[in-house]
């Protein structure tokens, strides 16, 4: 007998809340097999990967500076994903805007002003924004999907910020190294903590996260996009329009992206290289799901998201554990909740179970 998934009519609203949990529960429980298997104390492992980390003062500032691009692009994509508008190039996003802010902090290297900063954030949020509405205009003029467009226009990105440090942005005086010069200090975010890296960036992922939660909840946009993912069918109905909300969606997911990739360039980075992100854009899918696809939610994924981070370079450094355990823990994370959804909204049951109830009332199976 095959066990077949029947769609519950009701799902329960408690177990849609709970999952998270129920996913980081399990994720824990796999992780004490993984670190046994692979001949390391349980415990000790643990202790490294999300204890250690935050043990300090110091450590909670790094925890805020990981997670602060994990919260903006968390809330960005969960805004797309709530209209059914899946943008998977967040990472392509946050790297064209890490591109185009450390243009504006190149540009003007050798100048002070308090103007700058501004200009380095406004212009990685239109370089987002920019390569997002490449995806918007494929998807609603030639109906092509938005997964397939924003994933490999991350790939075509993350070539040409390649490109533009070993030519047109490289230091000249870098002894050929292929990165741009460090940026003026007239170029770099004010820090909030002394002798940390916690930079403004954090307060400024705190707003988005307020402006997010405002927008789902108190406005008509808002409605309309949790409208359009839940039921397009009663969002046409009603006279949304479709083209409207991708673009919308896409456009502000960028946006939000691309400034955390001009924050990351001017606060903890200081210049652009070859690689700016360790793969911030695509954990952020992680924090959007885990989140339940709102702002608040995906704060706090973000801030466990970013422990992740921290721990598996802290495991690297006492344990030797391998750099992969950070990506093998997200993606049992992802396992699990993703498998808790299918089991809140369906039921497992045997096809030969199934066969006797319609044989006794009669039915035709």
């Amino acid at each position: 007998m095959l066990p077949r998934l029947i769609k519950r009519q009701t799902p329960s609203k408690a177990w849609i809340l709970l999952s998270p949990v129920l996913a980081i529960v399990l994720t824990l429980l796999a992780s004490v097999v993984l670190f046994w298997v692979m001949g390391v104390s349980p415990l000790s492992a643990l202790h490294a990967f999300f204890i250690e980390p935050v043990s300090s003062v110091y450590g909670l500032t790094e925890l805020m500076v990981k997670a602060t691009p994990l919260i903006l692009i968390g809330v960005a994509l969960s805004l797309g994903f709530r209209a059914g508008v899946w943008n998977i190039g967040a990472e392509g996003q946050l790297i064209l805007g890490g591109i185009c802010g450390g243009a504006v902090a190149l540009f003007f290297y050798e100048k002070t002003g308090f103007y700058i900063i501004p200009l380095i954030l406004l212009a990685g949020a239109l370089g987002g924004m920019f390569w997002a509405g490449i995806v918007a205009f494929l998807r609603t003029r030639f109906n092509a999907n938005e997964i397939l467009t924003s994933l490999m226009l991350s790939y075509v990105a993350g070539l040409l910020l390649n490109f533009l440090v070993h030519g047109a942005l490289r230091d000249p005086e870098g002894m050929n190294f292929p990165e741009s010069r460090l940026f003026s200090d007239s170029a770099l975010l004010p820090i909030l903590l002394e002798d940390t890296r916690l930079h403004i960036g954090v307060i400024i992922a705190l707003i988005v996260v307020i402006l997010g939660w405002v927008l789902l909840s108190r406005t008509l946009l808002g409605y309309q996009i949790k409208v359009m993912g839940d039921a397009p069918a009663a969002a046409e109905h009603a006279g949304f329009s479709q083209s409207k909300i991708v673009w919308i969606t896409l456009l502000i997911g960028g946006g939000i992206a691309g400034l955390a990739g001009a924050i990351e360039v001017s606060g903890p980075i200081g210049q652009l290289l070859p690689s700016i992100s360790p793969g911030y854009g695509f954990t952020a899918i992680i924090v959007a799901f885990v989140g339940r696809l709102h702002p608040l939610g995906a704060l706090l994924a973000a801030l466990l998201l970013a422990l992740s981070y921290l721990g598996g370079e802290a495991a690297q450094i006492s344990l030797k554990l391998p750099v992969a355990v950070t990506g093998v823990f997200q993606g049992l994370l992802l396992f699990f909740l993703l498998a808790s959804d299918v089991l809140i909204n369906y039921k497992l049951q045997l096809s030969g179970h199934a066969r006797t109830k319609q044989a006794k009332s009669g039915g035709v199976y």
